[in-house]
């Protein structure tokens, strides 16, 4: 999810140029988003919910609300990342700040875009939006958050193929991210069922009692 960072201007190399660097709010709003990513995606809860709660404290002190619901807006995208169906009621607390695109970023994830919304989106968002069949735009997404946001975004609105899900359960593998794994596996684990193929279910599993071991 680079595209929070780009739009709150951080300058990551702004120290080893001529160019001012970026005020201390901005790099540590980005830096708090990074470690509340990472941990919400290892399942550390009280981690992410920390790093966030300095995140937008960074962001408040702008007296900014539309940058407050553009993080709301970024911390709800993960949770589609993971399947997680639970309200987004950080960002629908600031809904009425927020800018256009936030705003229709926020229902493309909700799955409720009205008209106009799509030219509104990411590229790479509005790309995977278009296709009937959203792999191929995957694929081509470099950021492993964006692809896993994508991926749930598509499961929401009923494209999640099952080589868009196989996309998310490599990614997520590859990153070594329990949470999304998990859920991942979850969906394809569901389908093996549904088609009647033990073997497959039987083999998700064991990958799954490998990332969470019963207890």
């Amino acid at each position: 999810m680079k595209r929070l960072a780009t739009l709150i201007c951080i300058a990551a190399l702004a120290a080893c140029s001529s160019t001012p660097p970026p005020p201390d709010w901005q790099m540590g709003a980005k830096s708090s988003l990074d470690n509340a990513a990472t941990a919400w995606f290892e399942g550390r809860d009280a981690v992410e919910r920390a790093e966030f709660a300095r995140a937008r404290a960074a962001v408040a002190r702008t007296g900014r609300p539309e940058l407050v619901a553009r993080t709301e807006a970024y911390r709800c995208a993960l949770r589609v990342a993971t399947l997680n169906t639970e309200p987004c009621t950080g960002f629908d607390a600031v809904a009425a700040d927020a800018a256009p695109e936030d705003a229709a970023y926020a229902r493309y994830l909700a799955n409720t875009l009205q008209p106009g919304d799509a030219e509104r989106l990411p590229p790479a968002h509005r790309a995977a939006l278009a296709s009937a069949d959203p792999a191929g735009a995957l694929q081509g997404m470099a950021d492993p958050v964006t692809r896993l946001v994508a991926a749930g975004a598509a499961l929401r609105r009923g494209q999640a193929s099952p080589a868009v899900v196989q996309l998310a359960v490599d990614t997520a593998s590859a990153q070594g991210w329990p949470r999304p794994l998990l859920a991942w596996l979850g969906v394809q684990q569901q389908a093996a069922r549904a088609a009647g193929d033990a073997a497959a279910v039987q083999r998700l599993q064991r990958r799954i009692d490998t990332v969470a071991p019963p207890r």
